[in-house]
């Protein structure tokens, strides 16, 4: 077979690569770049392929070729959630998987760390240990809270989520999700659209790993940051576009919402002049979630076992077209 590859590996992940697909051909563009971020640039090799691995260029994937299976190096699929190319390729009955399974153990103990150092106050001794050195122990001790008990309300159920569940369930939180279409697999309930309001009146920790597409921009807007309860904390680990960022800002400067916790935002890289920078009780991290030290190797490893499900006939993992 013929594998396109518009990924740029470290030497070590690309090795694993080529000695695996020995007995194919494997095609790495020039175009090719280190970024699950960065849409890819159109070639023609990918037209003459069987199996396109990285982030193939969309214009391409909806013209005459060869492909049996796509496969994407990112965790999320937005440029790729369109009408267009999903009618196209389930037309040539192409499938697209993604590499979700990669990034949801990071992006989810990248949540538990949010929630945990916001339980025990970590940002705002760290704050103290950088300006004036201060030993605010009355308040720091008695602003510590047990997440024991608290609630959380999960917005988008993916592989992030299910795997966020099982990390927070020592802690015994109650824990509900909202997501497009429920499938009954969940194993926390499913908070209906008419209970939207009384959910978010509760939940301690409001969590957003939505994906971006057209139903989702700013999808937490202002009517939604009233609801929530003053001391409630907002995490984001989706896409940035997701929230409406000046109502969120406003909540917070207000005593509106408690926290915010970002590791996206709108725009990436977010400007240093940027409001969001100081803005009381938000803190940022720079798209990170996701990251791990041996990411490259974990994406190769991935796509080598769906390729190998492919040939046995086997369902594919992280299947969304």
């Amino acid at each position: 077979m013929v594998i396109w590859c518009n990924t740029v590996f470290n030497p070590d992940a690309n090795r694993q690569l080529r000695e695996c697909l020995k007995d194919h051909v494997l095609i790495e563009p020039e175009t090719a770049t280190a970024s699950v971020l960065a849409a890819g640039m159109p070639d023609p090799a990918l037209l003459e392929a069987d199996v396109a691995f990285g982030q193939p260029d969309i214009a391409q994937l909806m013209v005459p070729h060869r492909l049996r299976w796509v496969h994407l190096s990112s965790a999320g699929y937005t440029r790729y959630d369109r009408d267009d190319l999903r009618q196209s390729l389930r037309s040539k009955g192409i499938p697209l998987t993604t590499s979700s399974d990669v990034f949801a153990e990071s992006c989810s103990q990248h949540l538990l760390a949010m929630m945990l150092a916001q339980a025990r106050q970590l940002p705002f001794s760290l704050v103290d240990q950088l300006t004036n050195r201060g030993w605010a122990y009355e308040k720091r001790r008695y602003d510590s809270r047990l997440m024991t008990g608290q609630s959380v309300l999960i917005f988008g159920f993916g592989t992030i989520a299910r795997r966020l569940v099982d990390l927070l369930a020592p802690f015994k939180m109650d824990i509900a999700a909202v997501r497009r279409k429920a499938t009954g697999d969940e194993g926390v309930p499913i908070v209906a659209p008419e209970d939207l309001g009384t959910a978010l009146a509760r939940a301690d920790h409001v969590v957003n790993v939505l994906p971006l597409n057209p139903s989702t921009g700013r999808h937490f807007d202002a009517a939604k940051f009233a609801a929530m309860k003053p001391d409630a904390c907002f995490y984001n680990v989706g896409r940035g576009p997701t929230v409406d960022q000046e109502a969120m800002r406003e909540a917070l400067e207000q005593g509106r919402l408690g926290f915010a916790y970002l590791d996206v935002t709108d725009p990436e890289p977010l400007p240093k002049d940027h409001p969001l920078w100081s803005t009381r009780n938000c803190f940022i991290t720079p798209h990170t979630a996701g990251g791990r030290r041996d990411q490259d190797e974990a994406l190769v490893r991935h796509f080598l076992e769906n390729f190998s499900r492919l040939g046995r006939g086997e369902p594919l993992a992280n299947r969304v077209i």
